[in-house]
């Protein structure tokens, strides 16, 4: 009978992930009539990928203007759906573009390796590239019909494309790009090649420009005396900067301006947080509004719909239930091979879920107070970690914390005879050793061994939460359990070697199955499974060999999380529903209490919980669903095989590959 459940599951899965594919294609190219696919071409700096989008009628004989979108910092080309969906259906060239370093692009040359190397030239090399086709429309001049666009780092790219362009028509005599629309950046970084807002402004070249400045945007569109508090409300047209850009006094949202060279700029203010502008109607409609505008005179084929109706929005709904269906999908194929004879080794017996009154947790104030401090313990020291400042008192009080363990680890060691506090006082001892290491000198350091930037800050708090669930988890359970001692089984960690090994094998089966299924989707509709900035995307070879390093640190955190779930959750108190949602309380309840004070103080009085913490607090929305379903499956999975291993596996290795593939990684 319970196979038949799991075949009936998976056939579920099966239907929501083909279905949603095929709806999800069929918004992405709008009902067939804008053709799609992924292209590769080789640039001085490295390759460089992107969807191409096609739309019906588009030849060599009948032209159009183009559009060049691409992405934000550890983001990939799929965050323009929005705009490419929407301009290709109005029938606009779009090329959404893989930064280099990000998605299916690599840079291969040149300084490698750091946040300047990868989107100076990156939407300049994609501009050329389109130039040179046939099917883009050029003035009689020569002058290309190009516009180019980014989100957040790909705006930096953007604007250093306009001014490559110029210094390139001094020589050629022909530019390139006709129109530069930037989403949420400014010119703080550009500054730093020789780009400020006076200069961008001096070297227009007459071109058609404008700005989308979200009002919460975490980064940029600051005032003069900001200074690191970023995280505030933003009103860039009243700034200096934002009056340069657009050469009047007293400028407002939403009105063009012509400028002293010929052009025309904009300036358009969202209600939106920084992330969201990628996943907004407003910001869509925008970026129609604008190339109609920069197109005008040169709009033959586009068709002018209006700019609040989109279908985008379906096809990421539709890829949502791709990826509900690609998640749905793991659990009944774990359940049916663990019925093979070698599989069977990865179960350590029958779980009994234990009354309450019997074991610690939940016993008494005092551990009440341990479980409620490491639900909230992750939030309070995200930031702290993120900056990896050594100097600053938190770190230097966890290090303190960190030899007191040592010291109370060694006291356990020496002054019980009983074998499993023996145990515990060793586990807790060596934690404190990792935790004065780990903040005391420098780990996940940017390199050959670790080149995902933002995953070596993520791996890094990973491994402090864990030290610190295993320092008051062993020093809780020595201290009211003296007479029981240290059990493992009491954690879900009793296993044999055998039973470790086989409980791998166990996880990368159904998640060897996902991702076959993923690239094949990809193959047939160049489609993915993913919502918002949380996706499962397909990715080249050379990710593998970049994912394996994160694999053991997420491993160990996902190890420590599973037995906190189970020493949490397995009693007569939290069956059902229950369990799961408390199990998802707490791998994420600090988190999510963290993003609500933080945004919510920001919208209410203008100014974040933590108004330095910018990119740190983005990061967290992907960690919500990611440690919810991890959650989720440690708890189904443990209730069946009495056990947090195989789950623990299943979870470093998927999330993992998952992450790694979705952000920025320095191929060299």
């Amino acid at each position: 009978m319970d196979n038949k459940k799991y075949l009936g599951i998976i056939a579920i899965a099966l239907v929501l992930i083909f279905a949603g594919s095929y709806f999800a294609n069929y918004f992405h190219t709008s009902a067939g009539k804008v053709e799609t696919e992924r292209v590769y071409f080789d640039t001085d700096r490295g390759t460089l990928s992107g969807i191409l989008y096609l739309p019906d009628g588009v030849s060599e004989k009948s032209p159009r203007p183009c559009v060049v979108a691409t992405h934000g910092y550890l983001n990939t080309g799929e965050m323009q759906d929005l705009n490419a969906i929407e301009l290709s259906r109005r029938g606009y060239v779009v090329l959404a573009l893989d930064m280099y370093d990000h998605g299916h692009s690599k840079a291969e040359n040149g300084y490698t390796g750091s946040f300047m190397h990868f989107w100076p030239t990156a939407i300049w090399d994609a501009a050329k590239y389109m130039y040179e086709k046939p099917y883009v429309l050029k003035d009689a001049e020569g002058n290309g019909m190009i516009g180019v666009m980014g989100h957040s780092m790909g705006g930096f790219s953007s604007s250093m494309a306009v001014h490559h362009d110029e210094q390139s028509y001094a020589e050629k005599g022909h530019r390139v790009i006709k129109a530069c629309l930037s989403v949420g950046s400014d010119y703080h970084w550009t500054s730093y090649l020789g780009l400020d807002t006076e200069a961008a402004v001096k070297g227009s070249g007459g071109r058609i420009q404008g700005k989308i400045c979200a009002q919460f945007d975490e980064f940029f569109f600051n005032t003069e005396d900001a200074g690191s508090n970023t995280v505030v409300k933003k009103n860039y047209v009243a700034t200096n900067n934002g009056k340069i850009f657009l050469e009047q006094e007293n400028p407002k949202p939403e009105t063009w301006y012509d400028t002293k060279d010929g052009g025309k700029r904009i300036v358009y203010q969202p209600y939106e947080i920084h992330p969201w502008n990628h996943f907004s109607k407003t910001s869509a409609s925008y970026a129609v509004d604008f190339y109609k505008t920069a197109f005008e005179g040169y709009d033959k084929g586009i068709e002018h719909i209006d700019s609040k109706n989109q279908t985008w929005i379906y096809k990421e709904l539709c890829e949502f239930v791709a990826l509900i269906g690609f998640f749905l999908l793991m659990m009944p194929i774990v359940m049916l091979i663990i019925q093979l004879p070698f599989f069977k080794k990865a179960i350590s017996g029958a779980v009994t879920p234990v009354a309450v009154g019997e074991i610690s947790t939940g016993k008494s104030m005092s551990n009440l107070f341990i479980t409620i401090f490491t639900i909230l313990l992750p939030a309070m020291l995200f930031p702290t970690l993120m900056d990896k400042n050594f100097g600053s008192y938190t770190m230097i009080g966890l290090t303190a914390v960190g030899a007191i363990t040592i010291i109370v680890g060694l006291y356990g060691l020496l002054r019980s005879n009983n074998k499993r506090i023996r145990i515990a006082s060793g586990i807790i001892m060596l934690t404190g050793v990792a935790l004065v290491l780990l903040t005391r000198f420098p780990s996940f350091v940017m390199g050959h061994t670790f080149s995902a930037p933002t995953t070596n800050q993520i791996a890094y708090w990973a491994l402090i939460c864990a030290s610190f669930t295993i320092i008051f988890a062993g020093m809780a359970f020595v201290k009211e359990n003296e007479e029981k001692g240290f059990s493992f089984a009491s954690y879900g960690l009793k296993h044999s070697l055998c039973g470790v090994f086989t409980s791998l094998v166990t996880a990368l089966i159904p998640i060897a199955i996902g991702y076959a299924l993923l690239f094949l989707v990809d193959k047939i509709w160049l489609v993915d499974f993913r919502i918002w900035t949380f996706a499962i995307k397909t990715f080249e070879s050379h990710i593998l060999a970049k994912t394996l390093p994160y694999i053991a640190p997420f491993f160990v955190y996902y190890l420590v999380s599973g037995a906190n779930i189970f020493v949490n959750t397995n009693t007569d108190k939290m069956k059902g529903i229950k369990g799961y949602l408390y199990a998802m309380l707490l791998n994420t309840g600090g988190i999510v209490l963290y993003l609500v004070l933080h945004y919510g103080l920001l919208v209410t009085t203008g100014t974040a919980l933590f108004p330095t913490q910018s990119l740190s607090s983005i990061l967290l929305m992907a960690l919500i669903p990611t440690l919810c379903i991890a959650a989720a499956y440690t708890r189904y999975l443990y209730k069946r095989m009495c056990n947090v291993w195989t789950a623990a596996f299943l979870n470093a290795i998927l999330m993992t590959l998952m992450t790694v593939a979705n952000t920025c990684v320095y191929y060299r």
